[in-house]
C-alpha cells in the first residue's frame, strides 16, 4: 500500500504543473459568462454553424456540469440538429483541463491529437447530420417528456453579460471559486484511483502482455478499443493513467487514441444520459457517427505516429 501511495503522489505531482492552469482556464470560462453566449455560434449558415460548433466543443467546457441542458435548450429553441450534433460529439472529448491533463499524462502528441480528433469528429457529425436535415425526425429530434422539460427550463442562458475581469464582482469571484473547486475535486477523485489502477496494472502485467490483442501489428486493435473499451469507459481523467499503463504493456498508439475518443462519446454513461432526451433515430445517428469517427481518429493517429 505504501508503494502504491507513493506512486499515486508522484503521479499527481507530475501532472500538477499542466493540470492547474487548465482548471483555472475552465473556471474562468464559466465565471466570465463566456459559456452563456456560446449559442450564438449555432446560428447562421449551416457550414459556418457546424464549423463553429465543432471548434467550440473541442476547446471549451460550455456548462459547468454538463452540456446536456444547453443542447436540449438549443434544440427546443429551434436550433438545427446539425450544429448541435457537432458540438455534442466534440465537447465530451476534451476541454482546457482535459487538454492539460492529457499532455501531462500521455504527452503533447496525444493532447494535440485528441483535440484535433474532437474537432474532426464534430465536423464529421455535423456535416453528415446536415445532409439529413430535411427528415422529420431531424427537425424535431427531442422526446416529449418531463426530463426534456426540466432540461430546457434549466439550460444555460444567454442573458449573462460577458466580463473577462471575473474578480470585479463578488458573484463572479464566487462562481470562479466554485468552478475551480468542483473541477479540482473531480480531477482528484478520478486521478487518484486511476493512478492506483495503473500501479496495479504494472504489477500484474508483464511488458508487451497486450501486444497480441491491441498491439500495432493486429488489424483488430483499433476496432477492439472502440467496441470493447468504450462501453467500459467511466471518466476521461480516470482513463488517462490507465491508458498510459496499457500503452506501456503493448497497446498501439492508434488503439489508445480510439479508446480515449470513443470513450468520451460512446460510453454507456454518456449514452444513458442522451437516450431519454433524443428520439430513437437521432440517438442511433449519434452512436453511428461517434463510432465511425472514433475509428477514423484511431487509424489516422496510428498512421501519423
Amino acid at each position: 500500500m505504501l508503494d502504491m501511495a507513493v506512486f499515486v503522489a508522484a503521479g499527481l505531482a507530475e501532472v500538477a504543473p499542466l493540470v492547474i492552469p487548465g482548471i483555472l482556464l475552465a473556471a474562468w470560462i464559466i465565471a466570465s459568462g463566456a459559456d452563456a453566449h456560446i449559442s450564438r455560434a449555432f446560428e447562421g449558415r449551416p457550414v459556418r454553424a457546424v464549423v463553429a460548433a465543432a471548434a467550440i466543443g473541442a476547446l471549451t467546457p460550455v456548462c459547468g456540469v454538463t452540456v446536456l441542458p444547453l443542447m436540449a435548450g438549443l434544440l427546443a429553441a429551434g436550433v438545427p440538429l446539425a450544429p448541435v450534433m457537432a458540438f455534442w460529439l466534440a465537447s465530451p472529448i476534451t476541454d482546457p483541463a482535459m487538454l492539460a491533463t492529457t499532455a501531462a499524462t500521455l504527452g503533447l502528441s496525444f493532447a494535440i491529437g485528441k483535440t484535433v480528433a474532437a474537432f474532426g469528429l464534430g465536423l464529421w457529425g455535423g456535416s453528415t447530420t446536415a445532409l439529413l436535415a430535411g427528415r422529420g425526425w431531424a427537425r424535431f429530434p427531442l422526446r416529449e417528456n418531463a426530463l426534456v422539460g426540466r432540461l430546457t427550463a434549466n439550460a444555460c442562458g444567454a442573458e449573462t453579460p460577458f466580463d473577462p475581469f471575473v474578480w470585479r464582482t463578488a458573484a463572479r469571484r464566487q462562481s470562479f471559486a466554485r468552478q475551480t473547486g468542483a473541477t479540482a475535486r473531480l480531477i482528484l477523485i478520478c486521478l487518484v484511483p486511476a493512478f492506483a489502477a495503473e500501479f496495479a496494472l504494472n504489477s500484474v502485467l508483464t511488458p508487451e502482455a497486450l501486444t497480441v490483442y491491441v498491439g500495432g501489428d493486429v488489424w483488430w486493435a483499433i476496432p477492439l478499443a472502440v467496441f470493447v473499451g468504450a462501453p467500459a469507459y467511466i471518466d476521461g481523467y480516470a482513463a488517462l493513467p490507465l491508458t498510459r499503463g496499457l500503452i506501456e504493456h503493448g497497446m498501439s498508439q492508434g488503439a489508445a487514441m480510439a479508446f480515449l475518443v470513443s470513450g468520451g462519446v460512446v460510453s454507456i454513461w454518456g449514452a444513458m444520459a442522451i437516450f431519454p432526451v433524443l428520439k430513437l433515430r437521432p440517438f442511433l445517428l449519434y452512436l453511428a457517427l461517434a463510432v465511425t469517427g472514433s475509428l477514423a481518429a484511431g487509424y489516422v493517429f496510428e498512421w501519423v505516429m
